[in-house]
């Protein structure tokens, strides 16, 4: 008998929950086949069902263990100690160059083999040879990890303990087996499912859909109901855009800087070894100017103003009044190679180059600049080859390290770091020099921060005619981002994690 609630129910059915009602007791796969729908419209589907009452849905996630790229492959011809393994039972000794040659490994799989063989003592290397060590009877028996390969896929949750050793030997190589998770959903029809299911579902599928022109013109609609609005049922969330967190940081430091009465400095991530390192004192046989640190660019830059160019030169080899220099030959050539800035500091010494021609009274000013830079560091929780540096420079015959220190206490406090602390360090281009640190309340450690200090008078007096005193600071800006959203590991930064996106908020008001 249809009551009124299972009347309502079967006017509010879509066309996607009528042709999966029919079979419910049959697997999701079994649905896709007998309906002709796609597992994600099944899906769909089941949800609003559920939201109706008519089913209960159960989860059950699985993790399943399968081969990767690597992994078929070398199901096919054998693992790279295999590979090698069969080689060496023909040669019984091989250089370690021969054997890398004539077993067609690359580098990595090479070395994979060696230690896989080694580690189970089949192998042992003496004077850059190879010598095998293995039995017949143990070169000709397949090893774990190739037994496990061939049965897969396996359910990570029900291993045993051969295969959870082989496991454990295999997935940290190389894309040579996957884990992946695969959802297995249960359905459990109600008793209004059942009631539901008992009544003639021909007739809701008369119901009309939606209104169309074809409908209106034709008069088709008359003598026919459309389908009943679910306005219950939750619908997808709808994550609006948004500007990158990191840019709305930014925005942020800017404002910052600003509010404080400070000017914009901009400039090109390309420059060239004169205003990054020259100009800026550091010595042309500085470890800072080796590739190792530096990425350098196959090309020559142009120097700028010959009167500059001969000052800074002259301020390397001989120094400025009081000082000595670097007490070298100071070469062109090197000033002209071209690299990704290292810092945004470069900006500084071209923002004071411009002031040079100023008369002595006008040459004062606050700068600020917030930019990428490029370094060749390794990648952990705070460091990264790209990152986000603030350099400010503070121009003034008045300007002190007292003043300097409140700039940054200033600047960190407005940034959300309650507590900082200072310590004297070197610099080439600047004397006093310091490092500033914050404190990582979650890690309970200082994380270096700052770099500070007042300009030399060999970068000052090259560059704006005269030794007049300028702060100078470059944050590491990333790492204060991190606190402003509550991101532990500076490379979640760019790893563009839509969740994390749509999540992330910022912490300062």
């Amino acid at each position: 008998m249809e009551t009124k609630e299972v009347k309502q129910i079967l006017e509010t059915l879509s066309p996607i929950e009528r042709k999966v009602l029919p079979y419910l007791q049959e697997s999701i796969k079994k649905i896709e086949e007998k309906s002709g729908l796609d597992e994600t419209s099944i899906l769909r589907a089941l949800s609003f069902l559920r939201n109706k009452k008519i089913v209960k849905l159960s989860e059950k996630i699985q993790k399943i263990i399968d081969l990767d790229v690597n992994g078929v492959l070398y199901k096919k011809k054998g693992l790279p100690e295999r590979q090698l393994l069969t080689l060496l039972a023909e040669k019984k000794s091989l250089s370690l160059e021969e054997a890398r040659k004539q077993s067609k490994l690359s580098d990595n799989e090479f070395k994979a083999a060696l230690g896989a063989l080694k580690k189970k003592a089949l192998i042992n290397l003496a004077n850059n040879k190879i010598i095998l060590e293995a039995k017949p009877e143990e070169i000709s028996k397949k090893s774990l990890e190739e037994q496990f390969l061939e049965s897969l896929p396996l359910e990570l949750d029900k291993l045993k303990d051969e295969q959870k050793f082989a496991f454990e030997s295999l997935k940290n190589r190389k894309k040579i087996i996957l884990v992946e998770e695969k959802k297995e959903i249960s359905v459990e029809i109600t008793e209004i499912g059942k009631e539901i299911l008992s009544q003639d579902l021909g007739k809701s599928g008369e119901l009309i859909e939606k209104l169309t022109p074809e409908i209106i013109k034709n008069e088709s609609w008359r003598g026919k109901k459309f389908r009943r609005y679910d306005i219950l049922s939750p619908l997808p969330k709808i994550s609006g855009g948004k500007r990158h967190f990191v840019s709305q940081a930014i925005d942020y430091g800017r404002k910052i800087w600003t509010e404080m009465g400070f000017q914009e400095m901009s400039g090109n991530l390309v420059q060239s070894s004169f205003w990054n390192f020259d100009a800026l004192f550091t010595a042309q046989d500085h470890p800072a100017r080796e590739i190792h640190d530096t990425f350098f660019i196959n090309k020559e830059s142009k120097l700028p103003d010959k009167k500059i160019v001969k000052e800074i030169k002259k301020a390397h080899e001989k120094g400025v009044e009081g000082s000595k220099g670097w007490q070298y030959s100071w070469q062109e050539k090197e000033a002209k190679k071209t690299l990704l800035r290292t810092h945004t500091t470069c900006l500084s010494a071209q923002t004071l180059a411009k002031l040079r021609n100023l008369k002595d009274k006008d040459k004062r000013g606050k700068f600020f600049a917030v930019g990428k830079c490029f370094r060749n560091e390794t990648l952990d929780w705070k460091h990264g080859f790209e990152f986000n540096q603030t350099e400010g420079i503070v121009i003034d015959e008045n300007a002190n390290f007292k003043h300097l220190l409140g700039y940054l206490k200033e600047f960190a406090k407005k940034m959300g770091f309650k507590k900082v602390r200072f310590r004297p360090h070197y610099f080439p281009y600047t004397e006093p020099s310091l490092e500033g640190d914050v404190w990582d309340e979650e890690r309970k450690q200082w994380v270096e921060v700052f770099a500070a200090g007042i300009f030399r008078p060999e970068v000052t007096e090259p560059l704006l005619g005269k030794a007049i005193p300028v702060l100078a600071w470059g944050p590491g800006f990333d790492r204060m981002i991190m606190n402003l959203f509550n991101i532990k590991d500076m490379r979640e930064l760019y790893k563009n994690d839509l969740t994390q996106l749509r999540e992330i908020k910022f912490l300062i008001k």
